[in-house]
């Protein structure tokens, strides 16, 4: 008999969320292992997302705006969100209260350490923790490591959201608090697909991140020269404090991941193809990635009984993935076009993969066709090599 019913490898944002869903399901009284380490990227990092749907996290929410501003050197224009809301909440704060509400429970275990091996076996899984073996029924696995991803990965294209935000105060007026502001392009594009987020929590109150797309991070004083740059020469800042700071990278790429990893084993999370490749988003996806669990295993008896990615979104992804590495300077235009030539919600639920086929084919006639030739291209010579 194993140790535990489920065993959660990982306790980011993929393994809480898991864990948080199944303490909420009839589920509620099986064995539940976490497997936390000391992770100071989840705490420093925030979660923005966009949503017309409560979630199970929204009163640790920090933030939420009903209006988001669009801008680029050649357009710009504040929508009205209508039915959405865009929210962002503190990785801190997420990571607390999931914890604190599942350590109160006495059939979840928290085990503090670092995941050495995870090994399927005929009738349970094996996780390794230092010295320490656990077994369990099933295994959710979220245990990514870069640089055996990179191998895994050989052959399709990849990239890194990389990021820097500041929390700033200033000792005048200097931020509109009823509108978030998704993407500013007036930064130097050099060849990367660069741009700015500014979510301002009071007129004198923001959170402003820098974010590159690229293969390789920058180094820290080439984050604060951008974001300093911006301040001063394009908000028109010249007096802040820094409350706080952001740093984190996101790999992405188009590589199919494999959900099932054994018999007892599943990915969750990035490791399970979670992260949208073409934007780096992956809080909601997350949590549908989580009812969607536990619906199999309360339907099934097991977890992999969940939906698949539709096929034309992920070659939407790839496509989007290709251009962003080839000729990142050419996202910003392909942007503004986007949002110039289409309402915020057609925008959101293409995103989200849930629009309609005649609003997917409004949006993708909306966007300059050229840009696309050499990614299109690419992306069906490496279909046909796999074939």
């Amino acid at each position: 008999m194993p140790d535990y019913d489920y065993i959660i490898a990982g306790a980011g944002a993929a393994g809480l969320s898991l864990a948080y869903h199944l303490m909420l399901s009839p589920l509620r009284e099986r064995r539940i292992l976490i497997i936390d380490k000391d992770d100071d990227d989840q705490l420093n990092r925030n979660w923005g997302f966009w949503t017309n749907q409560p979630t199970l996290f929204d009163r640790v929410v920090h933030h939420t705006w009903r209006q988001i501003d669009f801008v680029s050197t050649s357009f710009q224009r504040r929508y009205g969100l209508g039915d959405y809301e865009y929210k962002l909440m503190h990785g801190a704060n997420f990571y607390n209260y999931a914890v604190s509400q599942l350590q109160a429970c006495p059939n979840i275990t928290f085990v503090r350490g670092v995941v050495q091996s995870v090994e399927d076996a005929e009738d349970t899984a094996r996780v390794t923790v230092g010295e320490n073996a656990h077994t369990g029924g099933i295994v959710f696995d979220s245990v990514v490591r870069f640089g055996g991803l990179k191998q895994q990965i050989a052959g399709h294209p990849w990239l890194r959201m990389h990021f820097k935000g500041w929390e700033i105060k200033t000792p005048t007026i200097a931020f509109d608090p009823r509108a978030a502001r998704l993407f500013d392009f007036r930064t130097p594009q050099d060849g990367l697909m660069r741009f700015f987020y500014v979510m301002p929590y009071s007129e004198c109150h923001a959170f402003v991140e820098y974010t590159v797309f690229s293969e390789n991070v920058l180094k820290q004083h080439e984050y604060e020269a951008a974001i300093g740059a911006y301040l001063t020469k394009v908000l028109g800042i010249q007096e802040y404090d820094i409350v706080s700071e952001e740093n984190g990278a996101v790999p992405l790429t188009d590589y199919p991941f494999q959900r099932r990893l054994g018999q007892h084993v599943m990915s969750i999370g990035a490791k399970g193809g979670r992260v949208k490749c073409s934007t780096g988003y992956s809080f909601l996806r997350i949590q549908r990635d989580s009812a969607a669990i536990v619906r199999s295993l309360l339907q099934a008896g097991h977890p992999f009984d969940v939906p698949a990615d539709p096929a034309f979104n992920k070659w939407c992804d790839s496509l989007m993935l290709r251009l962003m590495r080839k000729e990142g300077q050419a996202i910003a235009p392909v942007f503004a076009a986007l949002f110039r030539h289409n309402p915020i919600d057609r925008i959101f639920r293409f995103l989200d993969e849930c629009s309609s086929p005649v609003e997917t084919a409004a949006l993708i006639a909306s966007l300059p066709p050229r840009r696309f030739i050499s990614p299109l291209l690419s992306v069906l010579s490496n279909r046909q090599a796999r074939a």
